[in-house]
């Protein structure tokens, strides 16, 4: 058996133009969110539509792409690996986030389209 790796694929749609931030040594990190979508049926035989938001997060040549092309409703294949960290907030609350660091991003959907 190969070696498992941290490693996720998702094709959706942003559900807002991507959020651009630069940090202090000058590099770019952009953060936008993605819906996934699917449609099953359940145990009535009733067709659902099932929608799930995944925290996308990219830097370096990959944010500057993100940040120049994307905008919200365009659908997306994004290439890269879950990261889970937590902070407290003001209020003395910890809060958990999990996000998919990008690694690579290929804009879907036609040109036609825009």
């Amino acid at each position: 058996m190969y070696a498992l790796k941290n490693k996720v694929q998702l094709i959706g749609n942003l559900g807002a133009a991507p959020e651009v931030k630069t940090m202090e040594s000058g590099k770019k990190m952009v953060r936008f969110s993605v819906a996934t979508s699917e449609t099953y049926k359940n145990s009535k035989g009733k067709r659902v539509k099932e929608t799930q938001w995944h925290n996308v997060v990219a830097w370096g040549q990959v944010a500057e792409i993100a940040n120049k092309y994307l905008a919200k409703g365009k659908e997306v294949a994004i290439e890269g690996k879950l990261i889970s960290r937590n902070y407290t907030d003001k209020a003395g609350v910890k809060k958990y986030i999990t996000e998919v660091h990008a690694n690579e991003l290929l804009m879907l959907g036609s040109k036609a389209a825009e």
